[in-house]
């Protein structure tokens, strides 16, 4: 048995076998973490041009000699063990047979974003990481990254790129529903819980690695535009606060995560070069290696190198700060600057060329690599590569998992206004909008309209201005944190005809002063469904969240607060921590 086969041996001498093994070619594919689909039925997509980057899926693991793939979209769970064992196959049948090690979005909740997250599906669903920090329950965070592990591990997905730790100090950042709020202390707490609970009873084949992002923390966001895109790129420190939003990842480290990713985003107005974080040496080897002391894996966040199309979409290389290089140059810098992974590309040949021209030592490729192998011995992949689809259908979405996850759903609503109106008795007639009518009738009689009701319930999106564009902007919800005139002036027309209660998501702050000063009471959510909210409004189950962000008072308050400072808007409708107790 060669050694790296041979599971009694240390890791690292399993490690240093395998890497004396490894080609040039072998090991600039394993720096390499793109985007993989599935067919509906569990085969691996073969149709060229049919997945982002357009080559096909044996193209990936059998020509450039790939082994890390974040899943995009996916099926049952019985069809997604299927591919993943596909997937193994494939992989055992390279020279060296190295285990694939596929990883995934936050997949557990009701965010719909090809980018940043996916529905539930036949997950269990839970709130969003804002709606666990609004219970604020690191014990409750642990338990539900115990049932996102054991899910996780029954399709064969061994990588989270999650949890997300950036601070939500800028209301109009779209990415706060993925974070754990504005509180570093708290977040601190809850990354740690987290962690422990996808490490599970302890590293091995029953983990789960965490990417925790998106190192030196992300949020503080010029004008909360999302360094997705180029008008997004800036990330400013009016406030001095940098180390404030560094806090989580300190714990993140201290914690024993093994995986982190830098950000898009440039940092402005600070002591760093003025370029991407993934291209930012004092970031990644000053500051998280040498200060922070972290010795795991560095993967960038995705698609640095290479323009990119998704379908007939063209995606602009997120370059930010050396647009002016080549993709090789690209790669260069992000490779001094400590990066051992690229996100979202597929092309090592650059990672040949480089070493080949002599700008880049193999030495310098083999402490990468020597990370990436070490992961995936850790995780034992090469021992338990396979997964039973039997299992996956018992195991994701279980009951006891889905109840969880809908009692945490219930936790988490947080109501604002209402004390005394919340919760309603008996069976009123209820004028219900943004509410499936069949649910309406298992708690109310339903009315037509506001005027033959006797309460209303509305369920309201978070504000947000559409994007246009492209295709892949559309699913970011930027801009004002209010609502149009137009709609605010729909919406206070139905809770001045009748007493209301409006229940709004909160991806982000939301600016609605006017609806909390006429609503009869108002309750935040951050991801629940029909009959949790229904069930907190007619006391079935006690609400427990608190904001874990304030809600702004106006978008002029927003615009002249600091986007680095938590609660910095003046004034604010309702502070961070706000929330009041009803009876369930």
């Amino acid at each position: 048995m060669q050694p790296y086969r041979d599971p009694a041996l240390p890791v690292e001498e399993r490690v240093a076998d395998l890497l004396e093994r490894m080609t040039l070619q072998e090991k600039a594919g394993l720096m390499f973490h793109t985007m993989l689909a599935m067919n509906a039925d569990g085969a691996p997509v073969e149709e060229p041009g049919a997945q982002p980057g357009g080559a096909t899926t044996t193209e990936m693991v059998r020509g450039r000699l790939m082994s890390h793939f974040n899943l995009l979209g996916g099926a049952g769970p019985r069809q997604m063990a299927l591919w993943h064992n596909r997937l193994q196959e494939m992989a055992a049948g390279t020279r060296l047979g190295i285990p694939v090690t596929v990883s995934t979005d936050p997949r557990h909740a009701f965010t719909d974003n090809p980018g940043t997250a996916m529905l539930a599906g036949a997950f269990s669903r839970w709130p969003e990481a804002t709606g666990l920090a609004a219970i604020g329950d690191a014990d409750l965070v642990r338990r539900y990254a115990d049932v996102v592990r054991r899910e996780y591990l029954a399709v064969g997905i061994r990588v989270a790129l999650h949890p997300q730790i950036d601070l939500a100090t800028e209301p109009r950042w779209s990415r706060i529903s993925g974070t754990f709020g504005a509180d570093a202390g708290l977040t601190s707490r809850l990354v740690t819980a987290y962690l422990e609970g996808m490490r599970g009873p302890g590293p091995g084949a029953e983990a789960v690695a965490c990417m925790v992002k998106h190192f030196p923390g992300g949020g503080p966001q010029k004008d909360g535009e999302d360094p997705h895109f180029a008008y997004g790129k800036e990330q400013v420190y009016p406030g001095g606060n940098f180390d404030y939003h560094l806090e989580p990842f300190r714990a993140a480290v201290a914690a024993g995560a093994t995986q982190i990713m830098p950000y898009y985003g440039v940092p402005v107005g600070t002591p760093y070069e003025e370029v991407g974080f993934g291209f930012n040496k004092q970031i990644i080897t000053g500051l998280l290696r040498e200060e922070l002391g972290f010795d795991g894996i560095v993967c960038t966040d995705w698609q640095l190198l290479n323009d990119t199309r998704i379908g007939p979409h063209r995606m602009e290389a997120k370059a930010w700060g050396v647009e002016h290089l080549t993709p090789a140059e690209r790669a260069l810098k992000a490779i001094e600057a400590g990066a051992d992974q690229f996100g979202g590309e597929a092309c090592p040949e650059l990672i040949v060329e480089l070493v080949r021209a002599g700008l880049v030592s193999e030495e310098r490729i083999d402490a990468s690599v020597r990370r990436l192998l070490r992961e995936k011995f850790r995780l034992g992949l090469f021992e338990h590569r396979f997964v039973d689809p039997d299992r996956a259908e018992e195991i994701v979405g279980s009951a006891e998992s889905r109840a969880l996850g809908e009692s945490a759903q219930r936790r988490s609503l947080t109501v604002l206004t209402g004390d005394g109106v919340l919760p309603l008795r008996g069976r009123p007639r209820l004028y219900a909008e943004g509410v499936d009518p069949a649910v309406v009738a298992e708690y109310a009689e339903p009315a037509a309209d506001p005027a033959g009701a006797d309460v209303a319930l509305l369920r309201l999106p978070t504000p947000h201005e559409p994007r246009t564009g492209g295709f892949f902007e559309t699913f970011f919800r930027a801009g004002s944190l209010a609502f149009d005139d137009g709609r605010l002036k729909e919406i206070l027309a139905v809770l001045e005809a009748v007493p209301t209660v409006v229940a709004i998501r909160l991806e982000r702050p939301a600016v609605v002063p006017e609806i909390a000063a006429r609503a009869a009471a108002l309750v935040g959510e951050y991801g629940a469904d029909d009959r949790a909210v229904l069930d907190v409004v007619f006391g079935r189950a006690a609400p427990g969240g608190r904001l874990p962000f304030e809600l702004p008072r106006s978008m002029e308050a927003v615009r002249n607060s600091r986007p680095d400072v938590p609660g910095d808007t003046a004034d604010p409708l309702f502070p961070l921590g706000h929330g009041l107790d009803v009876p369930g």
